[in-house]
């Protein structure tokens, strides 16, 4: 029996990602691209991008997105208006446009992690297995390092490691993101979030635990943003045939 192909809509079809994503759809049997939206309309593969989702003649089975903040809107009123589920990818979402995502998976499949990398979300669970072991007696902080065009600050997923980890400690700390005007010792509840900016860095992330006369530090580093756009395509590949509900890469990886 011929395997069925998910149909892939990407939003943000033209940007750097929409490339990356497109290009690891094409090595695979199991989706294709069936057309792309983005501002920017050039073809430079064999499908059409249309600028809104309103012009796309045909209904795809999941949407990617890796595109802006700004146009979540538009992309969730299409997919609750057609049942189509979506991967959204984008990081820099405001705590309201979290919240509508949220209500949205409700209604649809929805796809919502702030990295796709499956390296990463390995990570979360190393930290968070750490964190049960050490947490009491270890300070903890974070350091994250990305290009410098990356605009939000600090990165959605060192937010995303930092929530785990208190989340491990019953959400007892608290976060600090800058030392310099702090003229006090480090208090034991904080989680020290630390955001570097430069190069073409793609993207790395350290979890520092400070104790005693030894450290122990948690390191992932994103060589290329293919890492991400395989990890979004599998997401839509498992996605295309869940319910109504929110899931994340930790929903994905007990399926691997």
């Amino acid at each position: 029996m011929e395997q069925k192909q998910v149909k892939i809509l990407i939003s943000g079809a033209s940007g750097k990602m929409g490339h990356a994503v497109a290009t690891a759809i094409s090595k695979r049997n199991d989706c294709i691209v069936s057309a792309g939206v983005d501002l920017h309309t050039e073809k430079y593969a064999d499908f059409e991008i249309y600028q809104n989702f309103s012009d796309v003649p045909e209904k795809p089975d999941v949407i990617i997105d890796f595109s802006n903040p700004a146009i979540l809107d538009d992309l969730l009123n299409y997919c609750l208006v057609n049942g189509v589920p979506c991967v959204l990818a984008t990081t820099g979402y405001s705590e309201e446009q979290i919240a509508k995502i949220q209500k949205t998976a409700v209604s649809i499949p929805v796809f919502f992690s702030f990295n796709m990398s499956l390296g990463i979300n390995l990570l979360v669970q190393l930290a968070k297995k750490a964190t049960a072991i050490l947490g009491g007696q270890f300070d903890i902080e974070i350091v994250e390092k990305h290009h410098n065009q990356k605009i939000d600050a600090p990165s959605g997923t060192a937010l995303m490691l930092a929530d785990a980890i208190n989340s491990t400690l019953d959400n007892s700390c608290h976060y600090v993101y800058d030392r310099h005007s702090k003229r006090q010792k480090r208090q034991k509840t904080e989680i020290g979030i630390h955001a570097i900016r430069g190069g073409t860095i793609v993207g790395e992330h350290d979890i520092i635990f400070a104790g005693h006369d030894e450290v122990i530090t948690l390191s992932h580093s994103a060589n290329s943003k293919e890492v991400f756009a395989v990890g979004a395509v599998n997401a839509a590949v498992f996605l295309a045939d869940q319910k109504a509900g929110i899931y994340d890469m930790s929903d994905l990886m007990k399926n691997l």
